[in-house]
C-alpha cells in the first residue's frame, strides 16, 4: 500500500517546496447561522480562467493553500441555496470569515415557494439522511426510518440490504428486541432528530456483532431552558385499533442537561396464517396432507421510560447517566392463537382433524442503566470516553394448550390433550468501554479503544400434562439452560483526507468465551474462538461532479440467547419453535464498489459472503408427523447485486427519492433427514422504493408523501417468498407557528404487502400463506410546548448483547 501511495506522495511534497504559501479559507453558513456542509466551492483566477474546486466539511469550513497572487472570483453553490459569487484581489492569506447562503425563492402567481435543501448526504462510511431539514421532521421516528435511503420497515422488521440492522442513538445502540424497538421508536417524536446515519459497513469502532447500523444523531443543545411535547397516535386496522401516546421534557442549565421521556402503547395485532405440509412415505410420494389455519391476536401495552441527565463537571469533563426501562406487564401482555388442522390422505380424503386453542400470558421488564465520562483534553478534538453498563432482563411465559380431536363430520372429540408450560428468562449483562479519539496533523485522525462483556442468561422451562386439572409434570420437557459468555475486545483506526483522496482503515479484534449447559441433563457445551475484524474505506471526488469509492468489511453476527435456549415452545400439539445450543456464529464478508454523479445519483455494485448463516427453518418430520420451526446453521449465502439511489428535486415543491436494487441470491443448506446432501436455492430479485415529498400552501405547511415500494420473489435459505408490494399516502398540517401538528394517512392502501411462504426440496414440502394488519389508516398529533426550538441531549441504552434478548415472533 505504501508503494501504491509514494508517487502521490513525491508529488504533494514537490508541489509545496515551489507553490507560494497564501491561503483562503472561509466558512459557508445559511441564514439561521447553520453550517451548510459539502456546499460546492470554486475559485477561479480571472487571468487564466483555471478553476480549482473544493467541498466544505462538516462545520461549513473551505480551505484553498499555495495559491498566487491576482484577481479571483469566488463561486459558492448548494441545491436550494442562491449561488453566492465573490471576486477579489490575492496578495497574501485571506479568510472572509461567515459566508450566508440564501434560501432560493421564486415568485409563482403571488405565491412564494422556498426550496428545502436536500436531505441526503453520502460520507466515506454512511449515508446521511438529514431529518432535521426534511418534510418528515414532525413524524415519529419510526415513520422516519421507513422514508430512510436503504431502510425497509416490512412484515414487522426493520432490515437494510436484507439484513436485520442494529439500532444505535447518538452513537448508542438501542438494545431491546425487535418489536420493542419498534414500539419505542414509534412513541418517540423525530422533532429533535437531526439525522439518520446508514452505515452499511460499519467501522472498527462499531462492535463487530450484526450487519448494519442505523444510528440517530440528536440536535445538539446550546441554549438554556425548557421544553417538551405530548404525542399521540392512532392506527385502525380490519380487525383492531393500536394507539400510542407519550410525552418528552428537556431541561437545560448552564452545567445540567435533563431528558425524560414517556410513551405506552396499547395494541392488538391480528394475524391469520395457512400453513399447508405435505408429508412424505419412503418414495418421496405424498401419503398425508396436513392444513392449518392459525388466527393469532396479540396483545400488548408496553411501558417505556427513557431519562437522561449530562452535568459539566468543567469544560473539559463531562458525566452523564442514562437509563431505559420497558415493562410488559402479564395483565396487557397475551396471545390467543386458534388453530384448526385438517389431515387428509393422500387422496385428499378428510382422516380426522384437531382443534388448538394456546393462550399465553407475557410478562417482560428490561432495566438498562449506563453510566459515562467524557474528558475533553486541550488539543481540539482529542478525548477519551469511559462507558460502563448493566441490564437486567427478566420475560415470563405461562402457556396452555388445549386441542380436541375429532373424526370428520362428528362435534364430539374422541380424544383431548391438555398441557402447560411455564418458562420463565433471566439476562444479566455487564459491559465496560474505553475509546480514545486523536486528531493529527494533515488532515489524519485516529480512533482506538477496548471494551469488556460479561453476559449471563438463566431459562427454565416445565411442562406439565393436565388430567383433572392436576399437573403431571413432564421431566423430559423440565430444565434449566444456563448461558455465559464473555468477550473481550480491542479496535484501531486510522483516517486521512487528501485534495481528491480519503482512506481509513482499522482492525477490531474480538475474544470471546461462551459455554451452555442444561442441568438436569448434565450437558454442556463449551466454545472459545478469536476473531479479527478489518475494515478499509477509499473515497476518490475525481471531481466535483463525480465520486467513486470502495468498502470492505468484515462482521460476525452471534445467535440470540433464545435461538440458542433449546426448549419447545408449542404452536399446537404438532407444531413447535425450538433453539439450538450448538448454533456456530455466522461470519460475514461486505464489499462495496460505488460511483456518485453530481452528488445525486449513486450506483453500488455489492457482494457478500456469509458463511455459516443462522437461521429459524422449517423442518417436517415425515415418520412422526411433526413441524418444527428449528435455528440451524446452513451452510452459506452468497449475495450480489446492483443499487441506485436518486434524491432530487423535480420542482420547488416536489422532491423524489429513488432507491432500486437488483440482486442475486445463492444459499447452500442441508436436509434435515440426510445432512450429507447439500441442497441450493437461487434466484435474481428486485426491490425497489419510490417516495415522493409533496409541500403546499404558501408556507409550506401542508406536505403530503407518497411512497410505493415493490419486492419481487426472493430466497433466503431454503425459502422462497412471494411478490410484496405496498402504497402509503401521508398528509400532514403544521399549526400555529409549527408548534403543533396533525396528520393523517393510510398505509398499504391495496393491501398487496401480504406473501406466500414455500419451502420445497429434498423431503420437505411446505407452503404458509400470511395475512397480517398491514393496511391501516392512521391519524396522528404532536404538541410542543415551552421554548420549542431547543434541541435536547436525548440519548439511549448502548450495549451489544441486549438485541440478542429478542423474543421469537412465531412463539
Amino acid at each position: 500500500m505504501i508503494k501504491k501511495y509514494l508517487p502521490l506522495f513525491i508529488f504533494f511534497f514537490t508541489f509545496n517546496l515551489f507553490a507560494q504559501n497564501i491561503v483562503v479559507l472561509g466558512t459557508v453558513l445559511d441564514e439561521s447561522n447553520k453550517p451548510v456542509a459539502f456546499s460546492n466551492v470554486v475559485l477561479t483566477e480571472q487571468t487564466s480562467l483555471q478553476s480549482i474546486g473544493t467541498t466544505t466539511d462538516d462545520l461549513g469550513k473551505f480551505e484553498f493553500e499555495f495559491l498566487k497572487g491576482g484577481e479571483y472570483i469566488l463561486n459558492i453553490s448548494y441545491l436550494g441555496f442562491e449561488t453566492y459569487s465573490k471576486v477579489f484581489a490575492l496578495n497574501g492569506t485571506i479568510d472572509l470569515g461567515n459566508i450566508i447562503l440564501l434560501e432560493k425563492s421564486e415568485v409563482l402567481e403571488g405565491v412564494t415557494i422556498v426550496a428545502k435543501r436536500p436531505t441526503i448526504k453520502r460520507l466515506i462510511d454512511r449515508t446521511v439522511f438529514n431529518v432535521e431539514n426534511s418534510t418528515v421532521s414532525n413524524y415519529n421516528v419510526l415513520e422516519v426510518l421507513k422514508y430512510t435511503p436503504g431502510v425497509l420497515v416490512s412484515d414487522g422488521k426493520i432490515t437494510v440490504k436484507n439484513s436485520n440492522p442494529v439500532i444505535y442513538l447518538n452513537d448508542r445502540r438501542v438494545y431491546l428486541s425487535n418489536d420493542e424497538v419498534q414500539q419505542l421508536l414509534e412513541g418517540t417524536s423525530a422533532q429533535n432528530v437531526k439525522s439518520i446515519e446508514v452505515i452499511t459497513s460499519p467501522p472498527a469502532k462499531y462492535d463487530a456483532e450484526g450487519g448494519a447500523v442505523i444510528n440517530i444523531v440528536t440536535s445538539k443543545n446550546i441554549v438554556a431552558g425548557y421544553n417538551g411535547s405530548v404525542f399521540g397516535n392512532y392506527k385502525q386496522g380490519f380487525e383492531y385499533p393500536k394507539y400510542s401516546a407519550g410525552t418528552s421534557h428537556f431541561f437545560k442549565t448552564n452545567k445540567l442537561n435533563t431528558y425524560f421521556h414517556y410513551n405506552v402503547s396499547p395494541r392488538k395485532d391480528f394475524r391469520h396464517n395457512r400453513e399447508y405440509v405435505n408429508f412424505k412415505d419412503d418414495n418421496n410420494v405424498n401419503n398425508s396432507i396436513w392444513e392449518t389455519d392459525f388466527k393469532r391476536t396479540s396483545e400488548t401495552a408496553n411501558h417505556n421510560f427513557v431519562t437522561n441527565i449530562d452535568y459539566d463537571l468543567n469544560e473539559n469533563n463531562v458525566i452523564s447517566f442514562s437509563g431505559n426501562l420497558l415493562l410488559g406487564p402479564e395483565q396487557n401482555s397475551n396471545k390467543h392463537i386458534n388453530s384448526v388442522t385438517e389431515m387428509f390422505n393422500a387422496n385428499y380424503d378428510l382422516d380426522s382433524l384437531f382443534k388448538t386453542r394456546n393462550d399465553i400470558i407475557l410478562n417482560t421488564r428490561n432495566l438498562a442503566l449506563n453510566v459515562d465520562f467524557v474528558h475533553d483534553f486541550k488539543k481540539e478534538g482529542e478525548k477519551l470516553i469511559v462507558k460502563a453498563h448493566h441490564t437486567n432482563y427478566n420475560h415470563s411465559n405461562v402457556q396452555d394448550v388445549t386441542s380436541d380431536y375429532f373424526l370428520p363430520n362428528e362435534t364430539n372429540a374422541f380424544r383431548s390433550n391438555i398441557f402447560q408450560t411455564d418458562s420463565e428468562q433471566k439476562a444479566q449483562l455487564y459491559t465496560g468501554q474505553l475509546d480514545y479519539e486523536l486528531p493529527l496533523n494533515n488532515g489524519v485522525f485516529v480512533e482506538t479503544g477496548v471494551k469488556y462483556s460479561d453476559i449471563t442468561s438463566n431459562s427454565e422451562i416445565n411442562q406439565f400434562v393436565l388430567s383433572g386439572n392436576v399437573g403431571n409434570n413432564q421431566i423430559e420437557e423440565s430444565d434449566t439452560f444456563v448461558y455465559n459468555e464473555m468477550n473481550y475486545a480491542a479496535y484501531g483506526s486510522l483516517a486521512q483526507d487528501w485534495e481528491k483522496w480519503s482512506v481509513k482503515a482499522g482492525l477490531r479484534v474480538e475474544h470471546s468465551r461462551i459455554s451452555g449447559e442444561l442441568l438436569l441433563q448434565n450437558s454442556e457445551n463449551t466454545t472459545e474462538y478469536t476473531k479479527f475484524f478489518p475494515s478499509f474505506y477509499l473515497t476518490n471526488d475525481i471531481n466535483e461532479n463525480n465520486q467513486v469509492y470502495f468498502k470492505y468489511v468484515k462482521r460476525i453476527n452471534r445467535p440470540k440467547y433464545n435461538d440458542l435456549n433449546p426448549f419447545r415452545y408449542y404452536l399446537n400439539d404438532n407444531t413447535y419453535v425450538v433453539g439450538n445450543p450448538k448454533l456456530k456464529p455466522q461470519i460475514d464478508d461486505v464489499f462495496n464498489l460505488g460511483y456518485t454523479l453530481k452528488n445525486t445519483y449513486t450506483f453500488e455494485l455489492f457482494y457478500r459472503y456469509e458463511n455459516d448463516p443462522s437461521l429459524q427453518l422449517f423442518q417436517q418430520d415425515n415418520e412422526e408427523g411433526v413441524v418444527k420451526y428449528s435455528s440451524t446453521n446452513i451452510a452459506r449465502n452468497i449475495t450480489y447485486g446492483l443499487d441506485f439511489m436518486t434524491y432530487t428535486a423535480l420542482s420547488s415543491r416536489w422532491n423524489l427519492y429513488v432507491l432500486s436494487s437488483v440482486f442475486y441470491y445463492e444459499g447452500k443448506f442441508f436436509s434435515p433427514s440426510d445432512m450429507n446432501v447439500l441442497n441450493s436455492n437461487e434466484k435474481w430479485s428486485i426491490y425497489a422504493q419510490v417516495i415522493n415529498y409533496f409541500s403546499f400552501l404558501k408556507d409550506n405547511s401542508l406536505t403530503a408523501e407518497v411512497s410505493y415500494m415493490y419486492i419481487s420473489p426472493i430466497v433466503d435459505g431454503p425459502a422462497i417468498y412471494s411478490t410484496r408490494q405496498g402504497l402509503d399516502i401521508n398528509f400532514k398540517k403544521a399549526l400555529w407557528n409549527n408548534r403543533a401538528s396533525v396528520n393523517i394517512g393510510v398505509t398499504d392502501v391495496f393491501n398487496t404487502q401480504n406473501f406466500t411462504e414455500t419451502n420445497r426440496y429434498a423431503d420437505q414440502d411446505l407452503r404458509l400463506e400470511s395475512n397480517m394488519e398491514n393496511r391501516l389508516f392512521v391519524v396522528g398529533f404532536n404538541y410542543k410546548f415551552g421554548n420549542y426550538k431547543l434541541s435536547n441531549n436525548k440519548k439511549e441504552i448502548e450495549i451489544d448483547e441486549r438485541e440478542r434478548l429478542e423474543n421469537d415472533s412465531r412463539r
